[in-house]
């Protein structure tokens, strides 16, 4: 059997490792195909080796661009690499355009698919990524959901139910593995000394709005009268934030640079607090026991909100200083982890994929050209 994997983004490296590694376990021949849909300065050769995983062995270096010309250049290129590596089942994960873009291929070319972390839904089609999740679902031969909302979205969307596995969070595997190095990351400067509020923001929604990103930043000084405010700040995020111009950040905001994955986990470990518009982050915090708020109306990973530690404050800023404000006063909150999140999510999938014993569907040769 012949599995290629398709990773379009950092996260989504983090989420096949361990699949990856799981396969490998049961002699399944691989193949990794970065999309290079996003470049990121931290995936470096150290990057790999953490993760346990090989380089990609084809990069397609399609590099930025809008929706519609990089899920088009991602198609174009992708269709000659299966028509080359003849896999029989293509893993896709997450929900960037990568995914979206690698389904619609394999599913003209009669390649199955598998999608990993299927099922999850924000409800909301403004955004491009649930576009990309609603329409990899439909047409994925397996899907690997990572919590119950997962199967019941897919049933209600009219999903064969013999084609959906339960089998946990594939990045949860992750950070567990990586939780004793980052239990022992060291920095040179102060940060762990005493309690701080991280904060992550990078969704345009909120960064790109020049009126949205004043107000997040005139609560995060109000916050700061609090508690020290940690914010690794992305380039473009820094950018943004110099345009607006008139705003300082107080001597209790500290801005670092961004970091890699072990150090940001050590600085989701060590906080009082975490305010993000992240899913993954929504995710581990979770894990962690850390409290949550998010800054969004809505989430596609429900039970962060329901059994986790994660808070939706939307754009409500009252609201975050107000939540915020009951978590330093030690208020209590009950949560817990969500069943099957143990570390053994890719052991689940390794064994449904060599079970299923996945052929092609039909000779590649018969259904590469359009109108065959």
């Amino acid at each position: 059997m012949h599995v290629l994997h398709v990773v379009g983004a950092r996260p989504n490296f983090m989420k096949a490792a361990p699949v990856v590694a799981a396969l490998r376990d049961h002699g399944v021949r691989q193949t990794i195909v970065h999309t290079g849909q996003h470049y990121d300065a931290f995936m470096s050769d150290v990057f790999f080796q953490q993760l346990g995983i090989p380089e990609p062995d084809v990069n397609l270096a399609v590099g930025s661009g809008s929706h519609a010309a990089q899920t088009a250049e991602i198609m174009t290129r992708f269709e000659t690499v299966v028509l080359e590596r003849k896999p029989d089942l293509v893993l896709v994960y997450g929900d960037v355009n990568s995914t979206v873009a690698a389904t619609l291929v394999c599913a003209k070319l009669n390649v199955r698919i598998g999608h990993v972390e299927a099922g999850l839904r924000s409800f909301d089609r403004t955004m491009p990524e649930e576009v990309n999740r609603l329409v990899t679902d439909q047409l994925a031969d397996l899907l690997f959901t990572p919590s119950e909302d997962g199967d019941l979205n897919l049933i209600r969307e009219g999903v064969d139910d013999h084609k959906i596995f339960r089998v946990g969070n594939v990045m949860i595997d992750t950070l567990i593995r990586l939780l004793p190095a980052a239990s022992g990351v060291e920095r040179a400067d102060d940060v762990f000394e005493s309690p701080y509020a991280l904060v992550t923001l990078h969704r345009p929604s909120n960064v790109d709005d020049p009126a949205t990103l004043a107000q997040l930043l005139r609560t995060l000084t109000v916050l700061s009268r609090e508690i020290r405010v940690v914010f690794p700040v992305h380039p473009r995020t820094r950018k943004r934030i110099e345009d607006l111009g008139g705003w300082t950040p107080g001597s209790n905001i500290r801005f670092i640079d961004p970091v890699g994955y072990i150090e940001f986990l050590a600085l989701q470990m060590h906080a009082t607090l975490v305010i993000t518009d992240s899913g993954g982050i929504q995710e581990e915090t979770t894990y962690l026991g850390t409290p949550c708020l998010t800054v969004r109306k809505n989430t596609e990973r429900p039970v962060t909100v329901t059994s986790g530690t994660n808070v939706l404050v939307g754009e409500d800023m009252s609201q975050l200083l107000a939540e915020a404000g009951r978590i330093l006063s030690g208020e209590p909150r009950k949560s817990s982890i969500p069943p099957l999140w143990d570390g053994r999510a890719a052991h689940r999938i390794a064994e449904v994929i060599t079970a299923a014993h996945i052929e092609r569907k039909a000779p590649l040769a018969e259904t590469a050209v359009a109108g065959k």
